[in-house]
């Protein structure tokens, strides 16, 4: 059975979202960010060296990083759901959506994160983060403008990853005007799958106010 190793506030929420969607039993191990740190326990560096979050076990095989982690489990346990055929020029889209999740889109959201805990906020970068946000979600956000997801308007494994880049989004960059990215965000949060998980994946304070 799929075992998630689940961290509270972290992106291991969008793997208990896919699970909930596809219909997966799955076993749920869960761990808590330090008070004081708000860094992952000691006890995920058994399952993986590095000690992150997400992190799966299925059988003897142990899968880290949420890409892999989606692609994993569509590619073994989704009987061709939530992701374009192979081949085809949707399944292209939906790799290269799948990889700038995390590839591109989550690095000035991560920079804007970190130099908010310096001194001075990093504010010699701030100028430099701004135009990134903006050019990263303004691309989002227009490839959004008329459709609802972003492969072939079709759900599938590509939003899930970009959730949370989505749900980010606003709580970073709040200055930002993004709607059709704030229409997709409400979309996401809206799925009973997406309820689902966020009731058994605990404490997540980037979901819905």
């Amino acid at each position: 059975m799929l075992t998630v190793h689940h961290l509270n506030n972290s992106r291991s929420q969008r793997i208990l979202w896919l699970l909930e969607e596809l219909g997966l039993d799955y076993e749920l191990k869960c761990y808590e960010r330090d008070a004081t740190t708000n860094l992952a326990p000691p006890e995920l560096e058994a399952v993986h060296p590095l000690g992150k979050s997400p992190v799966i076990t299925d059988g003897s095989n142990t899968i880290i990083e949420s890409g892999a982690i989606i692609d994993y489990i569509l590619r073994v346990h989704g009987q061709g759901r939530l992701v374009p055929a192979t081949g085809s020029v949707d399944h292209e889209q939906y790799l290269q959506w799948l990889h700038y999740g995390e590839g591109s889109a989550m690095l000035p959201l991560m920079l804007r994160m970190y130099t908010g805990r310096l001194p001075d906020g990093g504010a010699a970068l701030q100028p430099r983060i701004n135009d990134e946000l903006n050019r990263h979600l303004g691309y989002l956000d227009t490839s959004l403008q008329g459709v609802d997801w972003f492969v072939a308007n079709t759900f599938s494994g590509a939003d899930i990853q970009l959730s949370f880049v989505a749900e980010l989004a606003p709580l970073l960059h709040p200055e930002g005007t993004f709607p059709n990215l704030a229409a997709f965000r409400d979309r996401l949060q809206a799925r009973p799958a997406y309820k689902e998980a966020l009731a058994k994946g605990g404490k997540y304070d980037f979901g819905p106010a």
